[in-house]
């Protein structure tokens, strides 16, 4: 585990990379905004909207905030959860077993105080990678996608350049905890942001209270997304949680404004010397240069 303390840091994204040619699409859905940011070679128009599709199709089934969701049924008791389509059924069974590998530090079923299952923490990541993976059937080979502040990358944005992703201070907007440069990969963060939201700890119903955020990077963003909610919930010790699973890392932020990091993601850290061009207006969000 590394130890460093956060850098004050503001600017814009390279002019190259702003230069760069792309196609760019903002969609509000499953609650927060998606981007998908696609470089060269690019894609029919026609594949970006069945990329899009997939998500709203998601949101359909799974989103709480609509009462003809297949959640919302089960939540009301009208459907039985052996009658639920199969990847919700996949979605749930795969939330019980990371509360069994967690020690109930990620439990879908208990961590909202009224009880009904809720499997958001891994949802939004799965949805994301299933519309990436659309985009590459589609012929994507270099592209950005995010939502809510979770993203997934694919080869780079500018030959020679990684997709350069800044993980921001959860309380300073003008101050990153790390920018990271990442080519093929995922980076997924829970913590105490502007929304003021606190994760309750499923094993106890009381907020989790030991860190400010907690970030992870890997290969899959539906597997980042969950252990980035079972590590905020785990405190400093989801850092060595996370580093058992292979191809994971993690980055956690202390109330005290320490930062703490594994190897997996210091093989993808910008060094501590952050200058103003290395990263976006909005990477305090994981926009991306």
């Amino acid at each position: 585990m590394s130890l460093g303390h956060l850098p004050d840091a503001t600017g814009r994204p390279p002019r190259s990379a702003i230069e760069a040619p792309r196609q760019l699409r903002v969609e509000p859905v499953m609650g927060t905004v998606a981007t998908f940011d696609v470089r060269a070679p690019f894609v029919a128009d026609e594949v970006i909207e069945r990329a899009i599709a997939i998500l709203h199709d998601i949101d359909r089934r799974f989103s709480l905030y609509r009462p003809d969701s297949e959640l919302s049924g089960l939540a009301d008791g009208s459907i039985a959860e052996p009658d639920l389509s199969p990847d919700v059924r996949w979605v749930m069974a795969a939330c019980d077993d990371l509360a069994r590998q967690t020690g109930g530090a990620f439990d879908a079923r208990r961590h909202r105080a009224d009880g009904v299952a809720d499997p958001s923490a891994l949802v939004k990541g799965w949805a994301i990678e299933l519309a990436v993976a659309e985009l590459e059937r589609g012929g994507a080979r270099n592209l950005f996608a995010g939502a809510g502040g979770d993203i997934v990358t694919r080869g780079e944005p500018t030959p020679g350049h990684a997709w350069r992703v800044g993980i921001r201070h959860p309380r300073i907007a003008s101050r990153v905890a790390a920018v990271l440069d990442l080519r093929d990969g995922a980076v997924a963060t829970s913590g105490r942001y502007e929304r003021g939201e606190h994760l309750a700890d499923p094993r106890t119903g009381r907020p989790a209270a030991g860190l400010l955020s907690f970030s992870v990077v890997g290969p899959d963003l539906a597997w980042a997304d969950a252990y980035a909610t079972a590590g905020f919930v785990m405190g400093m010790d989801g850092l060595a949680w996370v580093d058992q699973r292979p191809g994971y890392g993690a980055l956690a932020i202390t109330p005290g404004d320490e930062v703490a990091w594994t190897p997996v993601v210091e093989r993808h850290r910008v060094g501590e010397a952050i200058e103003p061009s290395d990263f976006s207006d909005e990477s305090h969000r994981h926009v991306v240069s």
